[in-house]
């Protein structure tokens, strides 16, 4: 189990029962009830099959059971890994083409020990999904005392909060921000086990709406539910978007978010070297996600000319030493039967490819991070058989994990009205969850962090100003070298919903100021008697807090947030960097202190020269110019035609082009040359096809869309019997 990731900075070191198990005829180790999937990469594997149809090598994309590209062989039957937990003695084979069923005694018996009767349940409310939505709308019904059934795929609650190892944004009062995902998570299902209304139903899967009304359940895979609600809140959450390009189906290739399943959820490290595809907030968190898990991060490419996501978290990664690309796209993914390196090239404004641009890194892992796209399948179901439905969170609207918890609550309220509760939903509660839906705004570099003294009356010739135009303090308290003089510096310089630094400040020294009015402004300092607590650095979602403190000499103390194993010792001498990523000096570590109060993050003490003193924000965990070392381009030219877009069936563009050229201008059509045809449903490629679609010329509603499986996911014949 080489690839288990031993020390983290946040998260604790992963535990349980170790097993033995073999993999084609070798033994191996993992831990009992961990998804085989994992158990395989912790081991080194990550082939874990060859397709039927060309025999192309198959790893894990997805690592939550959408695809079927980590199938493996168990008892003669084909199953997904990443969804299947592991047993002591599994004896596992690779996937090899089709699987011979022919020795396999299918056994019909029925797990489900309930009758008929049992398997029956009315309900005023089923909440589908128990991530930050589903479960903040099942407190707000579970206080009102209201009949909740609340169904998970997962065994643990919390959806995507529960991979999330960053502290939030947003404000305390309303979404908990300063806090890490993980434990948002686990402070709301502690909230909903309070209300006796709510029965939760963990690794249940809704699997179709029926016309009668009725929601169908998987419940463990193995006993089927029929629930007859009187309203159905989806919270479903959102599926990552992917995009098509050479070398995308190789092993290596998966996306950001089945990166951070793997690392965060179950603390292995599924690669040495990572390339990411995309500047949204997802690919920039996985970035800094796989500094932590101690992997490189070769760099990162945007099309855009700036990154879609905050700042603030791009500030993190590129002062930690990762490249950062825009205006760059994918050219490929290379390699034989695994990923070996990946080539990107420049755009110029018409987003063509500038010739002479291409370069290749050498890395093991390449995330996509494209986006998200809501998934909103069963409250259309819903409404198509007049099941009343309401939808919350990324199903109703791609947004923050924040954001989601308030469209939850709001989407309580609105069923409790609905069911003839006599409430009110305040006008503040809707405006609240617009802030928090607030894409990034602007990025205002000047006076955005002001120090004032007492008398906010200054005249120019009584203040100092630093070269960011903080205003430091009146010339005659500078001279004044008895006082001690501590002040936060903000690096925080766009536009967000977030305020918990304003909150913590014991003084009420802090302050949002700017054109909104609410928790868009950014902070400011407000007096001149700052009693040097940290908590403001210690909180900070966005780490862009440091806190300085003259010494009326040439150096200054700077406290700077980390939230990394120190490879530096009290004494040393590390280089520093500003918010921007570039090194501007050097400093001498003075003390190394772990807040424990605020999810250990630790606060790194230094000395620093006092002319860089305000700009310090970190110091570099790896070499920017090491991580830009290229290596030859490969010779081998792929053709876009070539590239895979149904991974499942293994169709290509070529196939699906002509096809439309044709006059084909129905998805449905398309199937004939099985595209959406795979174990997925179509859920990775109906994007990738319309688009083809419209590089032929089509407009969105000439082209007819694919039939919908009545089921979402595949279920055992057992379970109906």
């Amino acid at each position: 189990m080489s690839q288990r990731v031993e020390t983290h900075p946040i998260l604790e070191s992963k535990k349980g029962e170790i097993v033995k198990f073999k993999f084609n005829n070798v033994e191996y180790f993992g831990y009992k009830g961990e998804m085989i999937s994992s158990s395989l990469i912790s081991n080194g594997i990550t082939v874990f099959g060859k397709h039927h149809k060309d025999g192309a090598p198959q790893g894990i994309f997805c690592a939550n059971g959408q695809c079927s590209r980590c199938t493996i062989v168990y008892n003669n039957m084909a199953i997904k890994s990443c969804i299947t937990p592991l047993e002591d003695g599994m004896e596992l084979f690779e996937l090899d083409g089709f699987v011979d069923i022919t020795s396999n005694k299918l056994n019909l018996k029925s797990k489900n020990k309930e009758n008929h009767s049992e398997n029956s349940e009315n309900v005023d409310v089923l909440i589908i999904g128990g991530g930050p939505s589903g479960l903040k709308a099942g407190v707000e019904l579970g206080k009102l005392g209201i009949n909740t059934i609340l169904i998970d795929d997962r065994d643990v609650l919390g959806g995507k909060l529960v991979l999330q190892t960053h502290n939030f944004f947003g404000s305390i009062d309303d979404c908990y921000a300063g806090t890490r995902g993980f434990n948002i998570a686990k402070k709301l299902e502690s909230e909903l086990l309070t209300y006796n209304s709510v029965k939760i139903m963990k690794e249940s899967i809704a699997v179709a709406v029926f016309s009668d009304k009725k929601v169908g359940i998987l419940y463990k895979n193995s006993v089927y539910k029929l629930i007859t609600p009187k309203i159905v809140l989806v919270a479903t959450g959102a599926r990552e978007r992917t995009i098509a390009f050479p070398g995308g189906d190789l092993p290596g290739v998966f996306g950001a978010g089945a990166f951070q399943t793997v690392l965060n959820r179950d603390l292995i490290a599924p690669s040495k070297r990572v390339f990411i595809i995309g500047g949204g907030n997802v690919g920039l968190i996985a970035a800094y996600h796989a500094l932590q898990g101690g992997m490189e991060v070769v760099g990162l490419c945007e099309a855009q000319s700036k990154v879609g996501g905050y700042k603030v978290h791009l500030d993190k990664i590129k002062r930690l030493g990762v490249p950062i690309y825009l205006n760059h796209t994918i050219l490929s993914a290379n390699g034989a039967d695994k990923l070996q390196s990946v080539s990107i090239a420049q755009l110029d404004s018409d987003w063509n490819i500038i010739p002479n641009t291409e370069k290749t890194f050498s890395c093991d892992t390449l995330l996509v991070a494209v986006g998200l796209e809501k998934i909103d399948q069963f409250a259309i179901e819903c409404e198509k058989f007049g099941v009343p439905v309401f939808t919350a969170g990324d199903a109703q609207e791609v947004s923050e994990a924040s954001a989601a918890m308030f469209s939850g609550k709001i989407s309580a309220l609105q069923i409790a009205q609905k069911l003839g509760f006599d409430i009110e939903i305040p006008d503040s509660l809707k405006a609240t969850s617009e802030i928090l839906k607030s894409h990034s705004g602007d990025i205002i570099k000047k006076n955005q962090s002001y120090i004032f003294s007492e008398n906010r009356d200054l005249k120019s010739k009584d203040i100092v100003l630093s070269e960011n135009n903080h205003i430091l303090e009146k010339k005659d308290t500078l001279l004044n070298k008895s006082k001690k003089i501590v002040y936060p510096v903000f690096h925080c310089f766009q536009e967000i919903p977030c305020n918990p630094c304003v909150s913590v400040c014991p003084n009420n020294l802090i302050e949002l100021e700017g054109k909104h009015g609410n928790i868009l402004d950014l902070p400011i300092y407000k007096g001149n008697n700052c009693i040097s607590c940290g908590k403001c650095v210690a909180i900070c979602p966005g780490l862009a807090i440091t806190l300085v403190e003259e010494s009326y000499s040439n150096y200054k103390k700077v406290s700077i947030p980390f939230e990394f194993e120190p490879k530096f010792s009290v004494g040393d001498r590390v280089p520093l960097t500003d918010s921007d990523g570039e090194i501007i000096g050097d400093g001498i570590v003075k003390k190394i202190k772990n807040i424990k109060a605020f999810d250990h993050r630790l606060i790194i003490e230094l000395e620093v020269e006092s002319e860089i003193a305000d700009k310090v924000v970190s110091t570099p965990i790896q070499n920017i110019d090491e991580m830009m070392n290229t290596i030859p381009n490969p010779e081998k030219n792929f053709q876009s035609d070539n590239t895979i877009i149904c991974h499942c069936e293994r169709v290509t563009a070529g196939e699906i082009r002509e096809l439309i050229k044709s006059g084909i201008t129905d998805f449905n059509a398309l199937k004939t040359i099985r595209v959406g045809m795979g174990a997925c449903g179509g859920k990775t490629c109906s994007s990738l096809v319309e688009k083809i679609f419209l590089q032929e010329g089509f407009k969105r509603e000439m082209i007819k869309k694919g039939t919908k499986r009545p089921f979402t996911v595949e279920i055992p014949f057992g379970a109906f019997i």
